[in-house]
């Protein structure tokens, strides 16, 4: 139960961020999805779901791509460090 609970904070979180008009804002919207997805995998892992679980990877990767771009990627371009 507390993981549907932490699924529907972060994942509605992610979408409201996500299409956010300010960019600032805009970009912890894959800080909100990457912490959905332990809760995701517990869940479908408990109700052996596994076709969910497998997709919560890939969600994963899209989220982490979002955290690289917005997130890493920033902090090496303020070094000046090509990415």
């Amino acid at each position: 139960m507390i993981d549907q609970v932490f699924i529907g904070i972060f994942g509605l979180a992610s979408i409201w961020l996500a299409n956010d008009p300010r960019e600032p804002v805009r970009r912890w919207a894959c800080i909100c999805g990457l912490l959905a997805q332990p809760f995701w995998l517990y869940a479908s892992w408990q109700a052996e779901q596994w076709g969910i679980f497998a997709l919560s990877f890939a969600y994963a990767a899209g989220w982490y791509r979002g955290f690289r771009l917005h997130w890493l990627r920033r902090a090496d371009l303020a070094r000046g460090i090509a990415a």
